[in-house]
């Protein structure tokens, strides 16, 4: 194979998004050749749009079977992600699902447990991960630079939306249209990179407020804290209610911190490492000479398209090591957020790895005596370039 067929599932927003650069001939080695919505007028907008010859499908089966493509990007609502992965999988074809990886971990154990099975390359769109500061920033916490880790805290409320925002959608804000709200929509790129900073805790405890700031019955403000197995804790703030936002992460460790924000990283390095200092000095109000260091990083990262072309280039050397996630991974942040939430509902500290039958079946139990009612009427595809 020295070209790889792609079909979009999804026209609306991220599936033109992605359309757009492969239909532009940006991914080496990648062919748009068919998309496919239940949405008769969305998807002839969208081929419209992107042009080209591309064959168009209103069910995923007709495009599974038809022969025209190896591989499928998934950018559906997220419900709906795990079971066409593992349809996928079971055709025969490689997959680069949108984020979350699913709504409730069961089903995602089940998506990864179908991509081991067929061999194929299974990929997350956690583009979040090739930009050169994070990446910056994952070296330096590797390499031992910054000592071991206590403690760390990240602010995200820079993801602000207007109540237009939930309208737009008739599957957002609700249970059972997207199983969740902030941490299912906007926070699964930085519970991601949390974990892939951090590692994943071992217990977590959440406050979580549930249509706060909007006429919406999902979460929209969220406080959680989380314990480490090597005694390091961690908060992890984050709200669509709040202008202007924050969005910085701090990371503390034995040899000084670490901050990252405003596109910048910023290392207090201590000359002596803390636990060293603290066993050695003895003049009673002393502390370690610190030095400020702007640490340098590059403004590459191609986002979407680069995990695409990264995707794409696995597929044709058959090496998952080129992929920039690993389509298993996708279950971690989400861990994390069920974890959440579970802990908001129950009003308690949840263990991780989280009780999955738990978790669903609360989930359930709210999709099943939700009384919100959205008005539909609404309802658009909103361009998202810039909203990442």
């Amino acid at each position: 194979m020295d070209k790889v067929r792609v079909g979009i599932i999804g026209s609306g927003g991220m599936g033109q998004a992605h359309g757009k650069y492969l239909a532009n001939g940006e991914i080496k080695g990648a062919e748009l050749t068919a998309l496919c919505d239940a949405n008769a007028e969305s998807l002839a907008a969208a081929a419209k749009k992107l042009g080209g010859d591309i064959k168009t499908f209103d069910s995923v089966d007709a495009m599974c079977a038809s022969g025209e493509i190896d591989a499928v990007i998934i950018a559906t609502p997220h419900y709906h992600h795990p079971a066409l992965g593992i349809q996928a999988f079971e055709s025969g074809l490689h997959v680069l699902s949108e984020k979350p990886a699913g709504v409730y971990t069961a089903q995602v154990a089940e998506l990864n447990a179908a991509a081991a099975k067929s061999g194929k390359m299974f990929s997350m769109m956690f583009q979040q991960r090739t930009i050169g500061l994070h990446k910056k920033l994952k070296d330096l916490l590797e390499s031992g630079e910054l000592g071991d880790i206590k403690r760390n805290s990240w602010t995200v409320t820079s993801w602000y939306r207007p109540q237009s925002y939930y309208d737009a959608g008739g599957w957002r804000a609700s249970w059972a249209g997207e199983g969740g709200g902030v941490l299912l929509n906007q926070c699964p790129h930085q519970l991601d990179m949390w974990q892939w900073f951090c590692g994943m805790p071992k217990r977590v405890r959440a406050f979580c407020s549930f249509g706060k700031y909007h006429n919406i019955e999902v979460e929209d403000d969220v406080t959680a804290y989380v314990e480490y197995e090597n005694g390091a804790t961690g908060t992890f703030i984050t709200s669509t209610g709040e202008a202007p936002g924050t969005n910085r992460f701090e990371v503390a460790g034995d040899r000084g911190k670490i901050i990252m924000e405003d596109d910048k990283l910023t290392f207090w390095r201590n000359r002596t490492p803390e636990r060293q200092f603290n066993a050695e000095y003895e003049g009673g109000f002393g502390s370690p000479e610190v030095w400020k260091c702007d640490i340098p990083s590059d403004d590459t990262g191609g986002q979407h398209a680069e995990v695409t072309a990264a995707w794409i280039k696995a597929i044709l050397a058959d090496d998952p090591k080129l992929m920039v996630a690993d389509g298993s991974e996708g279950i971690n942040s989400l861990t994390l957020s069920n974890a959440m939430l579970l802990s908001a509902w129950t009003d308690a500290w949840v263990d991780l790895p989280i009780d999955a039958e738990k978790y669903h079946a609360l989930l359930q139990e709210r999709i099943d005596s939700s009384t919100y009612v959205k008005d539909t009427s609404k309802a658009k595809v909103m361009d998202v370039e810039g909203t990442f």
